[in-house]
């Protein structure tokens, strides 16, 4: 039973497996989700899937594995006498609803006008009493007020069925799909490690009730530090040049990065690391900050981050003198090293599709200098690079 269902989920690339299925029949067997395909979403989504980034994804699997299903109706003709159907249907109704459908002929005298408009009517119809349309009090259409109507199409606003899981409420969340801010943001929170510093001006409310009850009931107000997020980062952002068409996605990491870590310090290179970064873009000649100062200010247990495409000639890595900006003395691969050897953990997030890598030597190059720790600028890819830097 619904085997196609769980093989469609497959193949969409959702990480369910035969155990889950298993205990959805279970529940199925035991009613939940019987009779409603809106339930039955709610009830699958909820035992299938573990993780909100693949709900986006289940809404589409779903979608595409019922619209499937689109001619049923055929399939239930085969099977159910349509006597059945009526009398099962006419059950449904109250006497009042009933009366109404007899005034217009009866249940069969409804359906054969509905199929006699539906063939006379030639275009869109909205408004009015007679014809198959939208928002009028004719018996046939959608959004409309006749008590003994046939619904057709669209979702209507006087009833409550409608096709949840087509609003795909969760595709913003959806590790496939493009970066934005939000998205961002919860995929950096997994890097989070609180700790308490600062000043104690938060109440501690257990040792608080805890103290007082030691102390024979006399209040004994206790206090903590705020908790904060104790993870440090250095962020370096690659500007310029093949990174112009990348600027939204560095800005909205920023944005995500800034709001995440209380302990950021970011800085600006362009193409390769050198001996000296800046802070601000426009005085990137006159103020500019010695790499060399940045391996002696910031403790080892900082995470770097490079933001770059690694898109450029081999000898701006390699070589002295390698830089288009200026003449470097020491290559740009010796500042990678003194970088590795400094802070315990040093990765790349790049944003040029991750199929290309393997064209451009330069990122081999920087891939190796950096063990490795080179992820896509992706959802996906912050997952893996949060994996690593929070070992």
């Amino acid at each position: 039973m619904l085997i196609n269902f769980f093989y469609g989920l497959k193949q969409a690339k959702l990480p369910v497996s035969i155990k889950e299925h298993l205990i959805l029949l279970e529940a199925l067997d035991a009613g939940l989700g019987f009779g409603s395909v809106d339930d039955f979403y709610l009830l699958s989504r909820t035992v299938l899937i573990k993780d909100e980034k693949y709900f986006d994804r289940f809404d589409k699997a779903f979608s595409a594995y019922f619209d499937g299903l689109a001619s049923i109706e055929d399939i239930i003709d085969t099977i159910i006498p349509d006597d059945w159907v009526k009398s099962e249907f006419l059950k449904s109704l109250t006497e009042e609803e009933k009366n109404k459908i007899e005034s217009l002929g009866g249940l069969e005298k409804l359906i054969e006008t509905f199929k006699q408009r539906l063939e006379e009517q030639q275009k869109k119809h909205k408004g009015g009493s007679k014809w198959i349309g939208t928002g009028g009090t004719s018996p046939f259409g959608n959004d409309g007020y006749h008590p003994e109507g046939i619904r057709v199409g669209g979702k209507s606003r006087n009833k409550k069925a409608v096709k949840v899981w087509e609003k795909r409420q969760f595709k913003n969340l959806d590790d496939s799909v493009e970066l934005g801010t939000r998205n961002i943001k919860m995929a950096l929170r997994k890097l989070r490690k609180f700790a308490r510093t600062g000043a104690a001006d938060e109440l501690d409310l257990s040792d608080t009730i805890s103290s007082t009850a030691k102390n024979a009931g006399l209040l004994d107000i206790k206090m903590v530090p705020e908790r904060h997020n104790a993870v440090k980062v250095l962020l370096f952002f690659d500007v310029g040049g093949s990174m112009d068409p990348y600027v939204s996605i560095c800005e909205e990491l920023f944005s995500a990065c800034r709001s995440e870590f209380k302990h950021l310090e970011y800085f600006y290179f362009h193409n390769f690391i050198y001996e000296n970064v800046w802070k601000n873009n426009a005085r990137r000649t006159t103020e500019m900050t010695p790499m060399m100062d940045i391996l002696h200010k910031y403790s080892k247990d900082y995470r770097v981050i490079f933001v770059g495409d690694a898109s450029m000639s081999p000898y701006e890595i390699l070589s002295p003198y390698g830089s288009v900006e200026y003449m470097n003395e020491e290559p740009g691969a010796l500042w990678m090293e003194r970088l590795t050897d400094t802070f315990n953990k040093v990765v790349w997030l790049n944003p040029t599709r991750f199929s290309a890598w393997e064209y451009t030597q330069s990122i081999d190059i920087t891939r190796k200098l950096l063990k490795d720790h080179m992820y896509p600028l992706t959802i996906d890819g912050i997952d893996q690079m949060i994996k690593y830097l929070s070992k």
